[in-house]
């Protein structure tokens, strides 16, 4: 008893140390149903897809009874049902099907995530939802039995699960299945797969061959050597049986033979079988004989022996357990081969395959960066304190520490990287179940969905872009009704794409309907008091204004809009991630939102600038070149702000001493550091350009969270601190410089001896 009890701890205790993997991988198995149910939509005949949506249901469904989960095993078998009749071509996918389906698949999603807790306690109305569902479900397939068991089998948590599956019955296969060393170590248990395979019927026979097992010196604790054969009672198909081994094809050998299979298959067993050196034990595992019927057959040997008539064992084994001679010969040849392979020298190992993943917790992860941004500060300290020295060979094994670290920074931001297509799918149910409910037609169209970007930063947008296709959908594309009488395609168009340009990433919605009625915008704003009444401004200033707190347009509220809470939000979202978003419109043809974001929110590439005693930092990628040797620049206004000439064009300037109000004597002379965001090219004067930085960014305190023009700060190698600039914010400090119509009154030219060149190249050359 004792033995027994401390089996089932132990069984538990893996249990609910895989538990969290399994939810994990089930998670992703169900977004993928749901994205081929979407794509089947367009292809219901497309068999790939089918075999693969019934693949994955299969998957959540044996998983979740290795685990026990006897709820996901009972509801998803209705769904395989139905799945396997719509491959099969008994049944064709319509869109109510589909519809079935996806309510099937959210429910499945529910029942995983209750596997977190140890004990649910549904709600009567959720039970009720998942009996309708079922219901449906039979009726879809044709199932006229048994409705009230597997409604109650489905709903309860009692059930066993096995039911579903039908009585053990049907036919006897012969199984043989031979597990890898690698097993346990990849979180699977042979005993709880063979306990789910029980669940297909009867196991007749079990067999455990140890003699794969090394001697106990050799043996390790952690590797697996069980072998088993035994014979199967069931009405499951070749394919059912071997999906119960799905979690374990890449580290086991798996073997069947069908019912009345002939001799060249029990041969085709025997050779794929792991090495065994005893003839009557290769037969046995491969079910030709019984383990009876070789002991019979070895006391009829001995007898002979004894009687001076010796004969080998598979002719005695022909003689009285009537085997093939076909199969004695296929256990012969495989006793020839292990024979000669342990005779001969070992053969090298076969190279294992390179395209393996790992799973890596997400905070573990964000650990390793965090200590990496203390490195590369601490190694900038390194680099200061050498260069402090003037010694060479400290310089120079300090600059090798600093490239072997912007290696590693760089391929640890790597590790987190993810294509932001996952995002991107996640929207077609949006637009399919939006768009019914709005009684809409639309197309959504999906590009660039392999471009990579920070996970922390795919995470943060997925809820603003969300706002902004249910926007698209509810304000920019029209009925088909309204579309046909616009001479437009009755079926809307929503564009989701993304690529990576100038070391940030650019998303754009792009949605063919009506545009933004400028009109009404500004209507919207004279009411509310956002633009002086009579005033019109410029369109890309009206198309700003939808930005604005509690502004709509919405003539009623609605699920979907009409509160005026949402853009603003947006906004605000994006730049909370060093973002940008622009908006613009053409009336009757569409609307396009772009979003540029920085594709990692940890480390960058900076250029150190300085203004008096204070240090600044601009995003490496938004510099486009520097200005040096005092530019000429017009007469500043009281709050920093100026022109300067930039071949033959005006170029609006801010000055951070001016803006900011930074104490300190004038410079002899300064510099321009010429910025680009969005559209928009700006010059910012400062006083020494101390060149390329790398920087680890790190949140501004409450205290300063409000200061305009900032995303973070980070600390320098010699201990201080320096802010760094949101170089779309501080745009629009400098968009509206003084002077009449826009104008400066004067600007004299850049001087011969100003120099133009790029960031790369400044920090190379002299500085202040």
């Amino acid at each position: 008893m004792k033995h027994d009890a401390s089996v089932q701890a132990a069984d538990l205790s893996f249990i609910q140390e895989a538990l969290p993997a399994f939810i994990s991988e089930a998670q992703e198995q169900i977004e993928t149903i749901e994205q081929l149910l979407l794509q089947l939509e367009d292809t219901p005949e497309d068999s790939e897809l089918l075999n693969a949506l019934f693949r994955c249901a299969h998957t959540v469904k044996g998983s979740a009874g290795i685990f026990g989960l006897d709820r996901v095993v009972a509801f998803t078998h209705h769904v395989e049902t139905l799945l396997d009749q719509l491959r099969e071509g008994t049944l064709t996918l319509t869109p109510a099907l589909s519809t079935l389906l996806l309510q099937c698949n959210d429910q499945i999603r529910t029942l995983v995530s209750q596997a977190r807790q140890a004990a649910v306690n549904e709600a009567e109305d959720a039970v009720a939802a998942r009996e309708a569902l079922v219901q449906q479900l039979l009726a879809a397939t044709g199932s006229v039995h048994g409705t009230a068991g597997d409604l109650a089998c489905a709903a309860s948590d009692s059930c066993d699960g096995r039911a579903a599956v039908g009585p053990p019955a049907g036919r006897l296969w012969h199984v043989a299945v031979a597990f890898g060393p690698d097993t346990y170590r990849n979180g699977m248990d042979p005993l709880a797969i063979l306990n789910y395979v029980r669940g297909l019927g009867d196991i007749t026979t079990l067999h455990c061959d140890i003699a794969g097992v090394p001697i106990l010196d050799h043996l390790h604790p952690e590797s697996c050597h069980l072998t088993f054969e035994f014979g199967l009672h069931t009405h499951a198909t070749r394919a059912e049986i071997e999906g119960a081994f799905s979690f374990v094809r890449d580290d086991c050998t798996l073997q069947l033979v069908e019912p009345g299979g002939t001799a060249a298959d029990f041969a085709a067993l025997i050779e794929a079988m792991p090495d065994n050196p005893r003839l009557g034990d290769i037969l046995v595992a491969a079910g030709a004989i019984t383990r009876a019927q070789l002991q019979q057959g070895l006391r009829a040997q001995t007898a002979a022996a004894a009687s001076g008539t010796a004969a080998p064992l598979g002719e005695i084994l022909q003689a009285t357990a009537g085997v093939p001679a076909q199969v004695v010969n296929a256990a012969l040849n495989k006793q020839s081969k292990v024979r000669d392979a342990s005779q001969g020298a070992a053969s090298p190992p076969a190279v294992a395959d390179d395209q393996r993943f790992i799973r890596v917790q997400a905070d573990r992860l964000d650990a390793v960066i965090n200590l990496l941004g203390e490195l590369v500060i601490a190694g900038a300290g390194a680099s200061l304190l050498a260069r402090q020295t003037r010694q060479g060979t400290l310089i120079e094994a300090n600059a090798q520490i600093g490239r072997l670290i912007e290696e590693i920074r760089n391929g640890t931001l790597q590790l987190r990287m993810v294509p932001i297509g996952e995002t991107f799918s996640r929207f077609r149910r949006v637009v399919r179940d939006t768009a019914a409910e709005l009684g809409k037609d639309v197309q959504l169209e999906i590009t660039g969905g392999d471009t990579e970007l920070d996970k922390s930063v795919v995470e943060r947008i997925a809820d603003p872009l969300m706002h902004l296709v249910r926007n698209a959908l509810d304000h920019g594309l029209e009925t088909p009704e309204q579309r046909s009488a616009a001479g437009k395609p009755a079926q809307g168009k929503l564009t989701l794409s993304a690529c990576h340009e100038s070391g940030s990433i650019l998303i754009r919605i792009v949605d063919d309907g009506r545009g933004i009625q400028r009109d009404k915008v500004l209507q919207r704003a004279w009411d509310r008091g956002l633009v002086e009444r009579g005033l019109v401004p410029a369109d890309a200033d009206i198309d700003r204004l939808i930005f604005e707190p509690g502004f709509s347009t919405a003539e009623k509220v609605t699920n979907l809009s009409g509160r005026g809470v949402g853009m603003d939000v947006v906004r605000r979202n994006i730049e909370a991630l060093r973002g940008t978003v622009v908006l613009s419109s053409t009336p009757g043809e569409g609307s396009c939102i772009e979003i540029r974001l920085p594709l990692t929110l940890a480390i960058i590439d900076g250029f150190l600038v300085g203004v008096g005693s204070s240090k600044f930092i601009f995003p490496l990628d938004a510099v486009v070149e520097v200005i040096e040797n005092r530019p000429t620049v017009s007469a500043l206004d009281d709050r920093g702000r100026g022109f300067v000439e930039l071949r033959g064009q005006v170029l609006p300037v801010v000055s951070l001493r001016g803006l900011y109000a930074l104490d300190g004597p004038e410079p002899d002379r300064t510099s321009v550091v010429v910025l680009q965001s969005s559209r928009r090219r700006y010059g910012v004067m400062v006083d020494s350009l101390l060149g390329q930085h790398q920087t680890v960014i790190k949140p501004l305190g409450r205290m300063f969270r409000s200061l305009r023009g900032m995303s973070g700060s980070s600390i320098l190698g010699n201990g201080e601190v320096a802010l760094i600039f949101d170089v779309h914010s501080l745009s629009q400090l400098a968009a509206d410089p003084p002077g009449p119509a826009g104008r400066p009154t004067s600007v004299a030219p850049t001087p011969p001896s100003a120099a133009s060149r790029s960031p790369s190249a400044s920090k190379e050359g002299q500085t202040p």
